[in-house]
């Protein structure tokens, strides 16, 4: 049996990860702290054997000029729990990066591969490189690191994009049919990937993404047939967002962000439990 502190107190990763792993076979001991006003600080380290770190600044927060902010709470203080958990004896720190660590990388039609290296200007992709490359100066044979770098994180509950897109798809009455590829990853399939990941005390960095790649369209529609709401896929609009597919906000929806799919691949056990169409049945039922 294992006591894992997950840091980060009601966030939406968190407590999925939290209620997933409660409701597996291993009964796992699980706790959270929050991280703000240094509350971590008042926890006994020494009784946990893992420690998920998931507090930080979301991107969907970033801005320039509060840059200082990311790289204190991204970098620094994940860094600073680290070294903490390390000096009492937790054997192994999981961190919660993204793929937005590869938003200034140079990338084929949007493919992520092994040789890819991580570059990004914006101040929340950048505190993630930071706090990662910290991470790894910690880790050794007491201490094992686990980085994990999901896409687009979905789930009933979920916030971000997906949850505009699910709104959309319930009320308009078409939608571009442009073809697009994209990594997701179902809360779930990364609550898995987490509980095999404890069990089997890995170290490394992790690229989890779905067994299926997404196509934006594809997605709706299935969202749409969901609730039963008539939705045609047109292409009439195709030219223009071919046109303006380097605008953040088409880029964001139609363009093409995807890890090659053997760097998802997990030999010690199936973490991808459901394919796209369940996923999508169970984040909307």
């Amino acid at each position: 049996m294992k006591k894992i502190l997950i840091t980060g107190k009601n966030s939406y990763i968190g407590t999925s990860v939290e209620k997933w792993l409660k409701k597996s076979e291993e009964n796992f001991l699980i706790d959270t702290v929050d991280t703000r006003d240094n509350k971590w600080k008042e926890i006994d380290f020494s009784q946990y054997q893992v420690v998920f770190h998931v507090a930080g600044i979301a991107h969907a927060n970033a801005k320039k000029n509060q840059a200082d902010l990311y790289y204190a709470v991204n970098r620094d203080l994940c860094i600073e729990i680290a070294q903490y958990a390390k000096e009492k004896g937790v054997r192994q720190f999981i961190f919660m990066s993204s793929a937005i660590v590869y938003t200034s990388s140079k990338l084929e039609n949007g493919r992520i591969t092994r040789s890819t290296i991580p570059q990004s200007k914006d101040p929340y992709g950048d505190s993630k490189i930071q706090a990662e490359n910290g991470l790894s100066e910690l880790e050794d044979s007491d201490f094992k690191v686990v980085i994990l770098r999901p896409p687009m994180i979905y789930g009933k509950g979920s916030r971000g994009n997906y949850p505009k897109l699910a709104k959309m798809a319930r009320k308009i009455p078409f939608f571009p049919n442009y073809p697009n590829k994209r990594s997701m990853l179902y809360i779930d399939h990364l609550a898995e990937l987490i509980r095999l990941v404890i069990l089997n005390e890995d170290n490394g960095i992790f690229f989890p993404q779905n067994k299926e790649y997404t196509q934006t369209s594809q997605m709706v529609e299935m969202i749409a047939n969901f609730h039963g709401h008539p939705l045609v896929l047109i292409r009439v609009f195709n030219p223009l967002i071919k046109l303006f597919k380097d605008v953040t906000i088409i880029n964001k929806v139609f363009g093409n962000l995807f890890y090659d799919k053997e760097l998802s691949q997990y030999s010690k056990g199936n973490y991808q439990l459901y394919s796209l169409q369940e996923t999508i049945t169970l984040t909307e039922n």
